[in-house]
């Protein structure tokens, strides 16, 4: 008996220390992360080139290549306001190698498309905001308004008969310019086109008569004369380029939207990994020739925990959710 309850004593002593020793359900794995990524990684844009998320995407790039050891490919899948983009990495593998750059557009995109195809949070995995930058209200230089009343009175004076133009409808130039135009009182007309670039190419020929444009992508057709800055949207003027005034000061006090890109990773990527991909990301966005190259085009770098940029994500999803209704803009 003696013998038996030493024996039982033991075993039960093995038992309770390898249950101590064992991982608990849940536990977060650090060795998930030591051998990523082992292939190249994918930066998916759900936009065409010349874009704010193809931007800080292609800055960020080399950056991650060299220290990854690995290539970084960017690849633009324009569509449906960055939908058919995020389509491809809500489906993708959840191992971190593939990666989603989105704007504002991503919060967008469910007030204007009734069937995405994914749910813009739970689906995705919040790697790091990366910028923020202002929207640039930019005309044609052959239009008469040379300032932002100007714009108004001109579109008060022929209702329905002023275009502007976005990067597609749903995306984050297209909300902009409702901003605009719910706040000014005004009837103008949404020409939607595939892509910021292509949205530029007509405002600057004259064939629609206003553009609220990512600052970064219209700064050196602004500097080159080829079209008129009337105002940026942000609450505060933009330091690279203090000479144009805010659309508050401009004409309409209290107007702020703002423009914000970041990284995404499918939802169940291995949180050692997104925080590994963040540690990288944060490292790219604070070097000297990254930050001076964003702020030459008028974004300040943004880094910031996971955690944060899903919070922003959610609050962002209910602003534009409350514009979109406030606008008469139904999903279908």
């Amino acid at each position: 008996m003696h013998c038996a309850m030493k024996k039982n004593s033991r075993s039960y002593l093995f038992a309770a220390g390898m249950i101590l020793l064992a991982p608990s359900a849940g536990a977060q794995k650090p060795d998930e992360a030591a051998h990523f990524p082992n292939r190249p990684i994918r930066i998916v844009i759900g936009f065409t080139p010349g874009g704010q998320p193809d931007i800080s995407a292609r800055l960020m790039g080399p950056k991650l290549s060299e220290v990854f050891g690995q290539q970084v490919v960017v690849d633009n899948r324009p569509g449906a306001g960055g939908v058919l983009g995020a389509r491809i990495v809500a489906g993708a593998t959840p191992d971190g190698h593939t990666l989603l750059s989105i704007s504002s557009a991503h919060v967008v995109a469910p007030t204007v498309h009734a069937r995405l195809g994914y749910d813009p949070l739970k689906d995705f995995a919040g790697v790091s905001q990366s910028t923020s930058a202002a929207y640039l209200l930019v005309v044609p230089p052959s239009l008469e308004a040379k300032t932002l009343k100007d714009l108004i009175a001109l579109a008060k004076a022929k209702p329905g008969q002023i275009n502007f133009s976005s990067g597609s409808t749903g995306s984050g130039t297209h909300f902009a310019a409702e901003m605009l135009k719910l706040a000014a009182d005004i009837d103008v007309v949404h020409i939607p086109y595939k892509g910021v670039p292509e949205a530029l190419t007509d405002t600057v020929s004259g064939r629609v008569q206003f553009f609220m444009s990512p600052l970064a992508s219209a700064i050196n057709l602004v500097r080159d004369g080829k079209l008129r800055a009337l105002g940026v949207s942000s609450a505060k003027r933009v330091r690279a380029y203090a000479e144009v005034p805010t659309i508050a000061e401009a004409g309409l006090p209290g107007f702020e939207w703002d423009s914000w890109g970041g990284i995404l990773a499918p939802a169940r990527t291995p949180r050692p990994i997104v925080n590994k991909l963040n540690r990288e990301i944060v490292r790219a966005l604070k070097l000297p020739d990254v930050q001076q190259r964003l702020t030459s085009l008028g974004a300040e770098p943004m880094p910031g925990t996971p955690e944060q940029f899903d919070k922003l994500l959610a609050a962002q999803l209910t602003l534009t959710a409350n514009l979109a209704r406030k606008a008469g803009i139904k999903a279908e």
